[in-house]
């Protein structure tokens, strides 16, 4: 992963906060191990749908961000 990816970032990070280990967040979300292991690595790829499954238990989703003019979203 070049850059930090912030869902990556985030998901890991509340999730020890919160004490679950990889496997009892995918139980919790429905969705499979190897899906939290890629979250948390931040593979590029990945069903929004099942993202926002494991954002949910922390009170989050995804949604679109307004890109600045230039088409950097930095």
């Amino acid at each position: 992963m070049d850059k930090k990816n912030c869902t990556a970032v985030f998901v890991k990070s509340m999730r020890k906060k919160v004490g679950l280990t990889q496997i009892q967040l995918s139980e919790r979300a429905g969705v499979g191990l190897r899906f939290i292991r890629e979250m948390e690595q931040g593979k590029q790829t990945l069903q929004m749908d099942k993202v926002n499954q494991v954002l949910f238990l922390f009170g989050h989703k995804l949604g679109p961000i307004k890109m600045n003019s230039g088409g950097n979203n930095e």
